[in-house]
């Protein structure tokens, strides 16, 4: 047991150091070594953590949902602890979506914020999500909570397609997939790669924290009905 248990903290170790150098090789290469966009200069490279946070933001949230349905079946509180720990990773990650873009769009189109249909279904997508978070925060019996999470996770996922299909659907702004030299997309694709392998790593700690945290209530208040 105890030789098991150290294996796996090894193995641990050694994801958390790859994915950790997989996504510094990404963020090192957007820096210094992807060729400077001839219209926005460096201000372009602000696009590779854009893309790849809005990537795995999205990802998280569906996530989410599949968890908090697969909940609705199963009754089992482990499945809702994966969809908070996908949800909380994908609201950070939704967030520096937004700002990241507010950015970008500083430069490229000269203002801040526009109520493009891109950003608009993103920003929609943010607010379904905080008023998951808040959710989960106000609601104190397990159960209740997981079943009304559940539900706002599943009606949340259905803007995803809206996020990722608005360029082609409605007039906006916002540009659809742009054509890249081979060389910023190679980098673009190390970016999201490396940021998914961490934050999906990081996603899994915190599900194990969650759970562990469930276990030791539970334990807790068994103790506490035998002594009283």
């Amino acid at each position: 047991m105890v030789k098991k248990a150290r294996n796996r903290a090894k193995g641990e170790v050694v994801a958390l150091v790859g994915a950790s150098l997989l996504l510094t090789a990404g963020l090192v290469a957007a820096c210094f070594v992807a060729p400077t966009e001839k219209t926005m200069g460096g201000v372009q490279r602000i696009m590779y953590l854009h893309v790849a946070v809005a990537w795995f933001a999205l990802m998280a949230f569906a996530g989410t949902a599949a968890g908090g349905a697969t909940y609705l079946v199963r009754r089992n509180l482990i499945w809702d602890a994966w969809a908070q720990a996908a949800a909380e990773l994908g609201w950070v990650c939704c967030s520096l979506m937004l700002l990241t873009g507010s950015l970008w769009a500083r430069k490229a189109w000269g203002t801040w914020w526009t109520w493009d249909p891109r950003l608009t279904a993103a920003f929609v997508l943010w607010g379904i999500y905080s008023g998951y978070l808040i959710v989960r925060s106000s609601v104190e019996e397990p159960h209740q909570r997981a079943r009304i999470s559940a539900v706002l996770a599943i009606v949340g996922v259905v803007d995803i397609p809206l996020v990722i299909l608005a360029t082609r659907w409605f007039r906006g702004i916002h540009p659809a997939a742009p054509q890249m030299e081979p060389s910023m997309r190679a980098v673009l694709l190390l970016c999201v790669a490396g940021l998914s392998a961490f934050l999906s790593l990081l996603v899994w700690q915190r599900q194990r924290q969650l759970d562990h945290e469930r276990l030791v209530g539970l334990l807790r208040a068994r103790v506490q009905d035998r002594v009283f």
